[in-house]
């Protein structure tokens, strides 16, 4: 038997909502995917998904790759292989930023730049509040419920504070380690298998 056999889970939760958390199956080695934690922004069945991997750091700064936001010394995050040349941002500034898009209680997608930027050169928006993504990850429709069913994801929940307070380096094991039982085989695979 494939050793990667072993480790499906037949239980998966097949209804993923807006603010639920994707973690992906540990046999998935893509670069983007491979033991990622998604937090998916929007979900909608018949019109498609999208989220963003928060889990993989860049090797960059914000400030090296974009002038706007006042040489803004923040890490850049590894978003999803879509836009992958476009900046993006979540933040927990709420109704401070205009036309930002409520993801779950205490954190907001995007807003207004030009907001974001006077927040930034008044102390009030920091690393510790805003983060910056490189492009995203989506999902036409149906095709997430289809990779559920193949059990390429798991889907787990989180809150504000504890999404942003946890590790990055972390972060996959300590969310799969509260999908319960079934789950804790993910955690017993090694991250290169071919070097057992």
């Amino acid at each position: 038997m494939d050793i990667k056999q072993l480790f499906q889970i037949r239980s998966n939760t097949l209804h993923p909502l807006q603010g639920n958390l994707l973690l992906s199956e540990p046999t998935m080695d893509d670069f983007h995917f491979g033991r990622a934690v998604i937090l998916l922004i929007d979900h909608n069945e018949s019109e498609g998904s999208f989220g963003i991997i928060v889990n993989k750091s860049l090797n960059v700064r914000l400030k090296e790759i974009v002038n706007v936001f006042q040489d803004f010394d923040a890490p850049v995050y590894l978003g999803g292989p879509v836009a992958d040349d476009q900046i993006f941002f979540m933040h927990t500034l709420g109704d401070l930023i205009p036309d930002s898009f409520p993801i779950m209680d205490g954190l907001y997608w995007g807003g207004d730049t030009e907001t974001l930027n006077k927040l930034i050169s008044t102390g009030i928006a920091t690393k510790e509040n805003v983060r910056f993504f490189l492009g995203y990850s989506g999902w036409e429709a149906r095709q997430l419920t289809d990779e559920l069913k193949r059990n390429s994801w798991a889907v787990g929940k989180t809150d504000s504070q504890t999404l942003l307070s946890t590790p990055i380096e972390t972060m996959w094991k300590t969310y799969v380690s509260h999908l319960g039982k079934p789950y804790q085989m993910w955690l017993q695979f090694p991250k290169n298998p071919e070097n057992n």
